[in-house]
């Protein structure tokens, strides 16, 4: 499903040069469960941001379903973003002053659709991850878990090919990060493919395959 070939990238910072990433070669497949691990500085999050079209390359080729992205225009690429990608942030991302119904309706009504499939599809999800008794709270109104299955249903709106996580446990108490990492792994079992960027190993071993970055290298890639 995504190939990348030769992907660097280097940041700024004044007259210095930053590399986060050196010429990172990585195929996902369709299906899969991936961690990606390593320690700070060593490109995981740039690497995830590249992933989901949050970030471009400094250099080097991304194919996504064998169309090399690195091409497309700035309005192509959100485009690719709204269809493909479902993202899950640390902070949970959601508007405060909106309620968890209308947060996982916001990518639907970015993506065109019309409000009564927005309702009926923000419901269903929401169900899905067991947050059907709380449409209507606002994130202020809900725990740390909840506002993360809120911010799941929303990035399963638009029905995406990769889940794309950024320590998606990091602000949750153990007993709700374990119920977090279960709901991904039941998504993964239904064919949803999922990549996860933790600092954390026993969250790692819920994947099915761990990458090791150092230095903006790939260090390791194995099976778990």
């Amino acid at each position: 499903m995504i190939r990348l070939e030769g992907i660097s990238k280097e940041y700024f910072m004044g007259d210095v040069e930053i590399r986060a990433l050196a010429g990172i070669d990585l195929s996902i497949e369709r299906g899969e469960f991936l961690s990606i691990m390593g320690p700070s500085g060593s490109g995981k999050s740039t690497l995830l941001n590249i992933l989901g079209v949050l970030d471009q390359p400094s250099s080097g080729s991304y194919y996504l379903e064998d169309v090399d992205i690195t091409r497309l225009r700035d309005k192509e690429l959100a485009q690719v973003r709204n269809r493909h990608f479902g993202f899950i942030f640390q902070s949970y991302n959601l508007f405060p002053e909106l309620s968890a119904l209308e947060n996982v309706m916001v990518p639907l009504m970015y993506a065109g659709k019309a409000r009564a499939e927005r309702l009926r599809r923000a419901e269903e999800l929401l169900h899905h991850v067991g947050m059907g008794h709380r449409l209507k709270h606002l994130p202020t109104q809900l725990s740390g878990g909840e506002q993360q299955r809120v911010a799941i249903a929303r990035a399963l709106a638009n029905n995406p090919t990769l889940i794309l996580a950024d320590e998606p446990t990091g602000n949750l108490a153990t007993h709700q990060g374990a119920e977090i990492m279960a709901l991904l792994q039941d998504l993964n079992r239904q064919g949803t493919t999922v990549v996860i960027v933790t600092h954390d190993p026993s969250i790692s071993t819920y994947g099915k395959r761990l990458i090791l970055l150092r230095d903006g290298v790939i260090a390791d890639d194995q099976a778990i």
